[in-house]
């Protein structure tokens, strides 16, 4: 077995073609020849967020030439409140100044903003070119890198603009994932603890046993847990591509009441696995009042998510403004919202007939 067999954590099926998501330690160094062996050509131009430079930026960039790849790279601060049409711009600028072309590949380098942004970009530089991920952030490698959605915010809200546009490859090195400070690492977690309370009750014991070493990334548990995290999202991107069916939308869990958090508290109060985690515990008292899980499940999300150091209430937030978040949810249907609701450790399933007296009383519930 090879280097790049053992580490391959899921193969991705879309319309858009297949592509492998590699996770290892210190897997950078094979980034351009396994850019090469996806058949890739032209010139690599290596999109990174600035707290990358210079130095894992350039042996990402040392990779790639190696692989055979004329390499151009821009570093940009990006973050949430800059996650617009002007940082878009200057990605497009820089392409236009380079004369990229279509054979070219846009590599994105950074945290889940800066994948939905570039992508984004790649996705409408001369109608597209490819693109291939290196997440350096746990919440871009166990989510936002896998499944092809990009997006950019405007003032109405979060990534209402966007496309689904798929990688050719997904390199992820876990070795990137000690730069993080401990709160962007905590909020990394809720969206792999996410993945198995909705679809893998093995995984969550896995998280509720190990919180320590998991967090400490020693050994090759958090290294297998970041795999399996993302072999569940390869799957279900695979069966629900453009999350049309029941699947895909199931990796919303906690995203309602999250992303009206964020938008609530101008993208800046809390980050968006923190946000998403008090959206879990908002979305498990849904499911409590409705009679689909017991008090026992929602005190042990609380315990698993505290374990990992994220937050499970709101402070300084107004129930009506949430509510009113919520109703320009994506998923929402003719203003009715589709909550992502669980049944049971490692099963979730959806609902649209959630009273809005429920819906208020559990977002009160997690708000102080």
């Amino acid at each position: 077995m090879t280097d790049s067999d053992r580490n391959l954590a899921a193969v991705v099926n879309t319309t858009q073609g297949s592509y492998r998501v590699i996770v290892g330690r210190d897997v950078i160094d094979d980034l351009g020849l396994e850019s090469q062996k996806t058949g890739l050509k032209g010139r690599a131009f290596l999109i990174a967020d600035d707290v990358m430079f210079p130095n894992p930026t350039r042996r990402a960039q040392e990779a790639l030439e190696r692989g055979g790849f004329e390499t151009h790279v821009l570093a940009l601060e990006i973050g949430e409140s800059n996650k617009n049409f002007s940082t878009v711009q200057l990605v497009y600028d820089w392409l236009a100044d380079l004369r990229a072309e279509r054979i070219d590949v846009v590599v994105a380098m950074g945290g889940g903003v800066t994948g939905d942004l570039v992508g984004f970009a790649a996705a409408t530089w001369l109608r597209g070119v490819a693109v291939v991920h290196v997440p350096t952030s746990l919440a871009a490698m166990v989510d936002s890198s896998i499944g092809g959605k990009t997006g950019v915010n405007i003032p109405k809200g979060k990534n209402l603009l966007g496309a689904f546009h798929q990688p050719k490859l997904v390199l992820q090195d876990v070795t990137h994932l000690k730069t993080l400070p401990a709160r962007e690492m905590s909020a990394g977690w809720a969206e792999a603890v996410k993945h198995g309370f909705i679809l893998d009750s093995d995984l969550l014991d896995t998280f509720e046993r190990l919180p320590e070493q998991m967090k400490a990334l020693e050994g090759d548990e958090p290294v297998n847990a970041i795999r399996r995290s993302v072999a569940i999202k390869g799957e279900v991107v695979s069966a629900d591509e453009f999350e049309t069916g029941d699947e895909r939308v199931l990796l919303n869990y906690g995203h309602t009441v999250g992303h009206a958090i964020e938008k609530v508290s101008g993208y800046g109060n809390y980050l968006h696995g923190e946000a998403v985690a008090i959206g879990m515990m908002a979305a498990a008292g849904i499911a409590e009042r409705l009679g689909m899980i017991d008090r026992e499940l929602v005190d042990r999300q609380r315990r698993v998510l505290q374990s990992y150091d994220l937050p499970v209430r709101g402070e300084g937030l107004d129930v009506d403004s949430l509510i009113d978040a919520t109703k320009s949810d994506k998923k929402s249907r003719s203003g009715t919202i589709r909550w992502v609701l669980l049944e049971g450790p490692g099963k979730a399933t959806t609902r649209r007939d959630v009273p809005e007296n429920v819906v208020r009383e559990s977002i009160e519930a997690i708000l102080d």
